[in-house]
């Protein structure tokens, strides 16, 4: 078992192989390099990948103001 970080493996093996191994689509893996989501992958002995997400507990979302 292997953690690499997403853009890291994105590199190696391309963002289609790992949307496809992750079960998602490939726009999705765009949108997630593109708000560098801190997100490892885990590569398993038998090929299987997983991933996880780094966020800070308890998250904190940013307040969005709204048009009056």
């Amino acid at each position: 078992m292997k953690k690499t970080p997403l853009p890291e493996l994105v590199e190696r093996i391309g963002q289609s192989a790992v949307a496809k191994g992750l079960g998602v689509s490939a726009p999705a893996i765009s949108k997630a390099l593109k708000a560098a989501r801190e997100i490892l992958v885990i590569e398993h002995e038998d090929g299987k990948l997983t991933a996880e997400e780094v966020r800070p507990f308890p998250c904190q979302l940013p307040v969005q103001k709204t048009a009056a």
